[in-house]
């Protein structure tokens, strides 16, 4: 196949448009990633605790179910360790 796009030029070109798409989406990408990093330093700025913060929205994209079944878990693993 690979033989086949380079003797075709549609083949050259569709190729070409994904490799531009996937390139602007990593731009896109990046730019997000940068954005999130200064709210989070805005956020440190003003006295919040970042590492609670990342931990709770890391907690908000579970799944209820999911999030209850983990505390529960915990919950029996702390206990065992006399934790709580």
């Amino acid at each position: 196949m690979t033989a086949d796009i380079a003797e075709t030029g549609v083949a050259a070109q569709e190729l070409q448009q994904f490799v531009e798409r996937i390139e602007r989406l990593e731009e896109e990408k990046k730019a997000i990633s940068d954005d999130i990093r200064d709210v989070y330093a805005e956020m440190k700025g003003r006295g919040f605790d970042v590492k609670a913060v990342r931990q709770i929205i890391k907690i908000r994209k579970q799944d209820h179910s999911e999030r209850k079944e983990m505390e529960a878990i915990l919950e029996l693993y702390m206990s065992a360790l006399k934790m709580i």
